[in-house]
């Protein structure tokens, strides 16, 4: 047997070994220490909520958004129930085999929701397909236990009870999209809402959003709910009631919508005189909101964006059109104010009206003969409104222009609404940096040239010819109510100005108009009515220049992207006007034929639903809605926004054609 003795080196060495164990030792401590502080302290909620959510969870309950109803009650847009299928990413299990099953019977985007369920929570539901169908709510039911984290929840979604009835009106909704949820924080959204996207869907979502609930409901370890603990109801959003009538706007609707070989493009309002009511509201194409309620497809999208005819467009606030011959009630009330011509004065017209070496024609080609202000208007002759727009000049012409809100949004509670654009000197030295023509001036009279109007400007200027001369605000909302009927606002009256007009000039002007109507060579005979006396002024807006159509004897011959727009604008009953009403049909030809006819069609529904006995007897000076005296009359502004391109080129030397 050996015996070993330890000397200073071997000592030495063990001590060395101790140390590094020693070090190992205290190193593996102090990581399981940091990674208890870092599961403990770091992400010690995070964990407390997961385990937490492995038991009880917090589901949001969707508001239920308010409605739309029509003065009279009826339900435009309201909500139904929907069957939306989701995913939860922690309970999912194999996804390939879950969405394999899931596609036997389902229609979705896999990769679209694959990228949903990256970026959410845990525990946050992703939406695999709204408003499923019942058979596919019975097989995913039937199917729970191979279909781990999927579930159904029954969701209110938006319904356009009448579908395309004032689309453009009532908008529609879309989920929220991450820029607005960036500028709505503190708001209550979050990514997957539904908010407003147009209309009075959006401008109103305050008020029709609700407030949601929620429940917090004790889950099994595959989420499916067992009870639940506590629950909070969401609150409904507010009801607004709409100035529209349904059964008129129903009328409209069928008239502007046209036949499958002959669609009409174009729109048309109607709208009280005396309070500035929306009775009923058209833009042509339109579009169906339902497609957006539940998420609109690509394939209907691009089917809307790509459309020639710009369903999405609303052209009654955003379509801007030369105003035509419906011009001339501002030029003849602009020569009788300022005194250029009376009543009486004559006018002969051989058919064209020469300034330098310019020759602008009348429609009438052998002319009208020797007319007076009446026989003008009632005939629409040119001849006799190049003269007095020569004398009176662009800048006076667009004074009055202004008075009856041409030139300026009216502030109807629509978003998109464009200005217009009536011309001055000064806006075009400022726009075109050149000197304004006096040639210009004359087909600028006539409602040529620049100018540019929204149908719903001139329903706003009929009415104020119709009332007195008052400039009433068009309003859609009649009232705000809570969801149990209770009122939370009324919606009054606004009027934006005075006309300043010697009121025998203005009921000469209705007189005029009357005969446009009822006269025998009034251009607006199509819209004569048997028991309403109607008065009302028809135009015809060039599109392009004279010359392209003026050879084509068949209008049919002309491509129709050349042909005229349409117009006509009217108020009834003469004795104790009660309505106004614009009608453009876009590349319509001639407004006595193409809009009158309309025009007299939607009256008579009106007069159908309201006879003349009910009528509202006109008031005194016109008051504001708090009582004080009316606003003084309204300053000529310069317009503020050039011709919208593509829309119609000035007219060149040439009349405005027949009416």
């Amino acid at each position: 047997m050996s015996y070993f003795r330890y000397g200073p080196e071997a000592t030495e060495e063990i001590r060395k070994k101790i140390k590094i164990y020693l070090i190992l030792v205290v190193f593996c401590f102090l990581c399981l220490w940091l990674r208890v502080w870092y599961l403990q302290i770091l992400k010690g909620g995070y964990f407390i909520e997961l385990s937490e959510n492995n038991r009880v969870r917090m589901v949001s309950l969707s508001a239920f958004r308010g409605t739309m109803k029509d003065r009279n009650g009826e339900v435009l847009v309201g909500i139904r129930p929907s069957f939306n299928l989701y995913i939860t990413p922690e309970d999912a299990g194999v996804l390939p085999a879950t969405f394999g099953l899931l596609k036997t019977k389902v229609d979705f985007d896999e990769d679209k929701v694959r990228a949903a369920m990256k970026q959410a929570k845990s525990f946050k539901p992703v939406l695999i397909q709204a408003d499923i169908l019942r058979e596919q709510v019975a097989f995913i039911e039937e199917n729970k236990m191979r279909l781990p984290g999927v579930g159904i929840k029954v969701e209110p979604t938006r319904n356009y009870v009448y579908p395309e009835l004032a689309s453009h009106v009532m908008g529609y909704v879309g989920e929220i999209t991450r820029s607005q949820l960036d500028q709505m924080q503190g708001g209550g959204y979050q990514q997957g809402d539904l908010t407003g996207k147009e209309g009075l869907e959006s401008l109103y979502e305050p008020v029709l959003r609700g407030q949601k609930g929620f429940k917090e409901v004790e889950v099994d370890v595959s989420g499916r709910e067992l009870r639940v603990l506590r629950k909070r109801d969401p609150l409904s959003g507010d009801n607004l009631v709409l100035t529209l009538d349904a059964r008129i706007q129903k009328t409209l609707e069928t008239l502007m919508t046209g036949t499958p070989d002959t669609p009409v493009s174009g729109s048309a309002v109607m709208m009280k005189v005396q309070t500035g009511e929306i009775l009923a509201i058209a833009s042509k194409p339109s579009f169906d909101g339902n497609l957006f309620a539940t998420g609109i497809s690509q394939e209907n999208w691009n089917a809307l964006i790509n459309d020639e005819r710009h369903p999405l467009q609303n052209r009654v606030v955003g379509g801007q059109y030369p105003p035509g011959s419906t011009y001339k009630i501002v030029t003849a009330l602009a020569g009788l104010e300022e005194g250029v011509i009376t009543p009486e004065t004559e006018v002969y017209c051989p058919g064209h009206f020469r300034l330098g070496r310019g020759l602008y024609r009348c429609w009438k080609r052998g002319g009208h003969g020797t007319v007076n202000l009446h026989d003008a208007i009632v005939q629409s002759c040119d001849v006799f409104f190049y003269t007095i727009g020569n004398q009176l000049g662009i800048d006076t012409l667009a004074k009055y222009a202004s008075l009856l809100g041409l030139g300026r949004p009216t502030g109807v509670e629509l978003s998109g609404e464009r200005p217009g654009l009536i011309p001055t000197t000064q806006w075009k030295m400022r726009k075109k940096r050149e000197a304004w023509l006096a040639g210009e001036t004359i087909s600028a009279s006539i409602g040529q040239g620049f100018n540019l109007v929204t149908p719903m400007q001139q329903v706003a200027m009929t009415a104020a010819v119709a009332n007195g001369g008052i400039l009433l605000k068009p309003h859609l909302i009649k009232r705000i109510e809570e969801v149990d009927g209770r009122l939370q606002k009324i919606i009054d009256p606004e009027i934006l100005g005075r006309v300043n007009a010697r009121p025998e000039n203005l009921e000469f002007i209705r007189d005029a108009l009357r005969d446009v109507v009822n006269g025998k060579s009034g251009t607006g005979r199509a819209a004569r009515m048997d028991d309403i006396v109607v008065s009302g002024k028809t135009g015809t807006a060039q599109v392009v220049h004279l010359r392209v159509t003026e050879d084509t004897a068949n209008e049919d011959e002309i491509p129709y992207q050349f042909r005229d727009h349409a117009w006509f604008v009217a108020f009834a009953p003469y004795e104790k006007p009660e309505i106004a009403v614009a009608v453009l049909v876009e590349h319509g030809g001639h407004g006595g034929s193409a809009a009158a006819p309309l025009a007299k069609k939607l009256m008579q529904a009106y007069f159908t639903y309201y006879p003349t006995n009910q009528l509202t007897v006109r008031v005194g000076p016109p008051q504001t809605p708090t009582g004080a005296p009316a606003p003084p009359s309204i300053s000529p502004a310069t317009p503020a926004s050039e011709r919208m391109a593509g829309v119609a080129a000035p007219m060149a030397p040439g009349g405005d054609e027949a009416d």
